[in-house]
């Protein structure tokens, strides 16, 4: 297995830590632990390692799926690996939808061959007939995240449904990252794809929704047989997710309703500065559903990295659209605390003023 440097991870870990003001992460702002029970008792292994049975059940009721069709990971990010190995191999095709978050198609194009289908600017409009056309024989995964990371864009119902058709009918698997899916009004969400059907994946998890990224803890729902081979990988991976993580995560889900509406009017009241700033320099971008804006570049910048570059130095970090071959954008977290966003646009404005256009 050969993966390629993960660009998005490898420039924060150059640029975030001494940062002024960091505008990179792509998370609600994290909640407070004082806020729930820090005490699991003691900290041995969670048995069954797939996670305890009854927080799986109560995941899987979410997919109208059972409590065997879920796999507890330790974030997301395992539980896309974890859906990779587990549908992939050497002689498999993927099509992979971009742009998106790197490992979305750098992990698929570590085991087989991917085919990207591109979003269509400025609205980042899916095409089923493109999909459709990049489906090959050997295609066994059709990955797609949704909501988008970096645009924020909402995929909507009859696109995904498309799409799950798609791979239905090459007796393949739908694979949807939805970790902005709770940032979503409820009457903005598109159903999740693990709920469609038997050629359905979901993924999911606490981290960027929720504001809660240190517990660790994601899941994959699906089919049993793909749940299965996912256990079986965790077994060489993280062997069981984290109690500590587990222990938090019980008592975030029964509060599900309290924790997502207060995160989501953040997010929205952060979501209108930041469009203001937008509109006030002249950059365009599609309104997000998540936490993340794409940019386009300021005039006077001649790319996203340089232009982040520049921000640098103010003590601004922002993530350049290169890193999602997208050379023209940038990607301005907007889910931090509210001064902080606010502090970190007026440093952006007087670097526009200055040094632009």
């Amino acid at each position: 297995m050969d993966i390629e440097p993960f660009a998005l991870e490898r420039w924060l870990a150059e640029h975030e830590h001494g940062a002024a003001v960091n505008l990179g992460d792509s998370g609600v702002r994290p909640l407070e632990a004082d806020r729930f029970d820090t005490d699991p008792g003691t900290l041995g292994y969670v048995v069954p390692t797939n996670g305890d049975p009854d927080l799986r059940e109560r995941v899987a009721d979410r997919y109208d799926r059972g409590a065997d069709d879920v796999v507890l990971t330790c974030g997301t990010q395992e539980a896309n690996l974890l859906a990779v190995l587990a549908t992939l191999d050497a002689d498999s095709h993927a099509v992979c939808v971009t742009p998106t978050y790197q490992s979305l198609h750098s992990l698929p194009a570590a085991v087989a061959d991917v085919t990207r289908v591109e979003l269509a600017a400025p609205d980042w409009t899916l095409d089923p007939d493109a999909v459709a056309a990049a489906i090959e024989p050997n295609t066994d995964l059709i990955v797609l995240n949704n909501p988008n990371n970096p645009t924020g864009k909402i995929h909507p119902q009859e696109t995904v449904e498309a799409c799950y058709d798609l791979a239905a009918a090459a007796d393949a698997y739908l694979l949807a990252d939805e970790v902005y899916r709770p940032l979503t009004a409820p009457d903005e969400r598109v159903q999740s794809v693990a709920s469609m059907g038997p050629h359905g994946i979901s993924t999911c998890g606490l981290s960027k929704g929720w504001g809660l990224p240190g517990l660790r803890v994601g899941w994959l729902a699906g089919p049993a047989e793909v749940v299965s081979a996912a256990w079986a990988w965790k077994d060489y991976t993280t062997i069981a997710p984290p109690a500590f993580g587990q222990h938090v995560a019980r008592q975030a889900l029964d509060r599900e309703g309290e924790l997502l509406a207060e995160n989501r009017e953040h997010v929205r009241g952060n979501r209108d500065l930041l469009g203001a700033f937008a509109a006030d320099y002249g950059l365009d971008w599609h309104l997000p559903a998540g936490a993340t804006g794409f940019l386009t570049v300021p005039e006077g910048f001649d790319s996203g990295d340089a232009f982040c570059r520049a921000l640098v130095e103010e003590g601004v970090v922002v993530v350049p659209g290169e890193t999602f071959d997208r050379p023209g954008y940038v990607r301005v977290g907007f889910g931090a605390e509210r001064e902080t966003l606010r502090e970190g646009l007026d440093r952006m404005a007087t670097l526009i003023e200055r040094d632009g256009a």
